[in-house]
């Protein structure tokens, strides 16, 4: 049986377009002699879709769509996800289903059983689990078709009461076959090699693992689809953070036809949970990722052009360099505005990294601004000393000026501030914090010296200055990010205690950070929900983000 694997990136709701690229697929498919293509999770719809799925016209739109889908799934097998409407009304409205086309038929469809709702997911909000299991039969072959988090509850799985896949082995299935939209983290390519190789070790069979690929704003998925043998040896993967349209064929002795790419002795056995933060790890998908993210942002919203702040710092200076790669250079527009607190060698910093990519950029002083709004401000400031109310009027002048160039010329703002900063508030709201969509604010400020000796790989494109020199907000005379701040190799990693792996102040402790350091950096984190819940859209890139998929009380009193 040639079996292809269909990973596309699709595009919330727009069913038109996902319905098309589907049809593409399935054609190119059959003409190169397929059997069965299987698709990603809801990939009629999109994933995921969200409070759309409340709406009967959405899932009217989708039965419409497989219907169109369904004429095409004439002489070969189609495996496709899209929401189903559970006729029994008992429970929830819909279930999150797997159908499989064959003859213009739909011939079998299979139910997601295991609903996540932690971190970004929020399926069992939505849908019911699944009730019943069946196989598939198709072609001679008995199809055990799951969905994405169904194939992470091998029994052991305390969120979940049933196993599907132990279902279904009764059954006598020869074959797994699962329809995913799993999302990247800079620890998950690990974890689902892991996932995958176990079940495959536990029911002895052959695992097809299709992914999702492309970004639906915060979350990237970056497809990286799995073909193991029964052995559980890797015998295909295809590309990461790209569509691809790849066949294997499954022998009639379960064997797949195709070379061992990684044997199951060099398979990860178990998840990778890193217990300290590692700046470099996976920083080129971390890096593939922000770029993917950046380019679905705009190509979906049907945004074409960019605008940032370039203050010659070392966060301006990478998600330039990114959105220039995502965007294209010619569409990346760079404003340098120095204050009388900047320093020369951060102007010449900047224009020599937009000189180095070949982004336009402008160059608009902040002084006079500046001091209108002190002149204006001074009746009621009278002789009060510099305070951070003069340092927020710079910040908010520059956020002003790019989003009044921004509204004239349509571009979007992007955000360049990095998790480090956000996580302690080291922000001003409506001015630096400004954006709509945060490039590197799932990074902490070690990250991003790694995303940028990564991006100066080959050749310096961001200038050396950049990397080497202290960070600095510039707002008033010699200031340093670690007056305000503790020294990042530290702050990073309590941060990374807390904000990743949950750890609270006790346990931090115990790991040697000194104690009243970890109490002043948790208080930091927690007074300044407010601000984040305020922020844009983060490109999510680690396992645990602000956004959609970290949901804190804003007037929480714990470790405040």
């Amino acid at each position: 049986m040639k079996i292809f694997l269909a990973q596309q990136n699709y595009h919330i709701g727009n069913f038109e377009t996902n319905t098309q690229k589907i049809i593409n697929a399935i054609q190119s498919a059959k003409e190169q002699g397929g059997d069965l293509i299987v698709f990603s999770e809801l990939s009629v719809c999109g994933y995921a879709p969200g409070d759309f799925l409340e709406f009967e016209d959405f899932i009217n739109k989708s039965y419409a769509a497989l219907d169109v889908i369904k004429q095409h799934a004439d002489t070969i097998g189609v495996l496709v996800g899209a929401p189903d409407r559970n006729p029994v009304r008992e429970g929830k409205d819909l279930f999150n289903g797997a159908f499989l086309l064959y003859e213009n038929e739909i011939k079998g469809i299979a139910h997601k059983t295991c609903l996540p709702n932690y971190d970004v997911f929020d399926e069992y909000r939505y849908f019911e689990p699944a009730y019943n299991w069946g196989i598939m039969e198709f072609k001679g072959k008995r199809l055990a078709v799951t969905i994405c988090e169904d194939i992470w509850n091998l029994g052991d799985n305390p969120l979940y009461r049933v196993c599907p896949m132990d279902e279904l082995m009764k059954q006598q299935p020869d074959v797994m076959i699962n329809l995913s939209a799993s999302p990247f983290d800079y620890t998950h390519d690990e974890d689902r090699k892991a996932t995958i190789k176990s079940n495959v070790k536990k029911y002895k069979l052959p695992l097809f693992y299709c992914n999702a690929v492309g970004s639906q704003t915060e979350i990237v998925f970056d497809g990286a689809s799995l073909i193991f043998d029964a052995s559980a040896n890797l015998c295909g993967e295809l590309p990461r953070f790209e569509q691809a349209l790849q066949s294997f064929v499954l022998n009639e002795d379960g064997t797949i036809d195709a070379p061992v790419m990684e044997p199951a002795s060099r398979m990860p056995d178990k998840e990778l949970n890193p217990v300290s933060l590692e700046e470099s790890l996976n920083i080129e998908m971390v890096h593939d990722a922000i770029v993917l993210g950046i380019k679905d942002y705009f190509t979906k919203m049907g945004f074409t052009k960019a605008i940032l702040g370039s203050s010659g710092g070392i966060d301006s200076a990478v998600t330039l360099a990114l959105a220039c790669t995502a965007l294209g250079k010619d569409n990346v527009r760079a404003v340098l505005m120095p204050s009388q607190f900047s320093t020369g060698h951060s102007v010449n910093d900047a224009e020599q990294l937009s000189m180095n990519l070949g982004n336009p950029y402008d160059i608009i002083p902040v002084e006079n601004i500046y001091n209108s709004f002190l002149n204006e401000l001074k009746p009621i400031f009278k002789d009060l000393p510099f305070s951070i109310a003069e340092e927020n009027i710079q910040s908010r002048t520059r956020g002003n000026l790019l989003m009044a160039i921004a509204n004239k010329f349509g571009y979007i703002l992007l955000n360049t501030s990095n998790k480090s900063e956000l996580s302690t508030g080291y922000g001003t709201l409506y001015g630096d914090m400004a954006g709509g969509i945060g490039v590197l604010g799932d990074c902490y400020k070690l990250q991003i010296y790694a995303l940028a000796k990564y991006i100066n790989r080959e050749k310096e494109i961001i200038p050396n200055n950049i990397i080497t020199k202290p960070p600095s907000a510039e707002l008033r005379p010699g200031q340093k990010d670690s007056d305000s701040l503790p020294e990042y190799e530290i702050l990073d990693k309590i941060l990374y205690q807390y904000i990743e792996r949950r750890q609270g102040p006790n346990e931090i402790k115990a790991q040697g950070f000194e104690a009243a350091l970890v109490d002043r950096v948790l208080k930091m984190v927690n007074v300044n929900e407010y601000k984040r819940n305020q922020f844009c859209p983060i490109i999510r890139i680690s396992p645990k983000a602000f956004g959609v998929g970290r949901r804190m009380p804003i007037v929480g009193k714990y470790l405040s």
